[in-house]
């Protein structure tokens, strides 16, 4: 999903990376800005996810929308699950602080135009338990489909996606979103991927990566234009969120 949380309220310069930061990013050091970006292993898949139950779950716009955890102590298993599976796929990152806190959790995966079946998308939104959680993961696989990334960009048979980005409520607004973007820019190309997409469901989130640089706007989606089968918006969330936008950068 991502749905990027909302880490930046109000955008400072962009996040530049020159060559000599890159490679701190690459090694994991950014003792400069008192955390270090590192990449996750199966190992930390508990650890990432009792992060993303403190923020990204109870604060993401399409969450609260719907009122995923609304009741006492709920969780959300489609959700935790969602957000585990991609961690295998060796992409996604954790920012630590100097105590080894986790700070931020970047949830990234990967899709091949081979793999990138329609079918198996809907499959897996029909047999969604959660009806709550449904209606995201409905919208999720609505945007991939009529994105139509394979599709806009024949030439590429691979991407890296990025998922869920949650950065701790104490330390947002200090850059450590687009540094985890960035730090996915940069590991997804090592490893060979043609592009690096992004669903951002966030306001916040998208004029983040807008701020970047070499990032393409490439399909909105309204959500008063996403609609149940009466012809209600299925999302209202609070404003300024007000739609879906699909970025991509090419790593070529």
């Amino acid at each position: 999903m991502e749905t990027i949380n909302s880490e930046i309220k109000s955008l400072s310069s962009p996040f530049i990376v020159n060559d000599k930061k890159e490679l701190l990013v690459q090694k994991g050091k950014m003792e400069d800005k008192g955390y270090r970006i590192v990449t996750m292993t199966e190992r930390d898949t508990n650890d990432a996810i009792m992060f993303l139950r403190k923020f990204f779950f109870h604060d993401e716009p399409l969450n609260v929308c719907v009122g995923l955890l609304d009741e006492p102590g709920s969780t959300c298993q489609e959700l935790e699950d969602y957000c585990s599976i991609s961690i295998p796929d060796g992409l996604s990152l954790k920012a630590v602080s100097p105590t080894d806190e986790i700070i931020a959790v970047c949830i990234n995966g990967s899709l091949t135009r081979e793999n990138n079946k329609v079918d198996a998308m809907i499959e897996e939104v029909n047999s969604c338990k959660n009806q709550k959680f449904k209606k995201i993961l409905n919208l999720i696989t609505s945007v991939n489909i009529q994105s139509d990334i394979f599709g806009q960009f024949p030439k590429i048979n691979s991407m890296a996606e990025v998922r869920v980005l949650s950065v701790d409520d104490a330390y947002r607004g200090k850059g450590i979103a687009k540094a985890c973007i960035e730090r996915t820019r940069v590991l997804a190309k090592e490893k060979g991927y043609d592009l690096l997409k992004l669903d951002c469901t966030s306001h916040y989130s998208a004029l983040a990566v807008s701020s970047l640089g070499g990032y393409s706007c490439v399909y909105t989606l309204n959500y008063s234009d996403h609609v149940d089968e009466d012809g209600k918006p299925v999302f209202v969330p609070e404003l300024p969120h007000s739609c879906v936008k699909t970025f991509v950068c090419s790593l070529k």
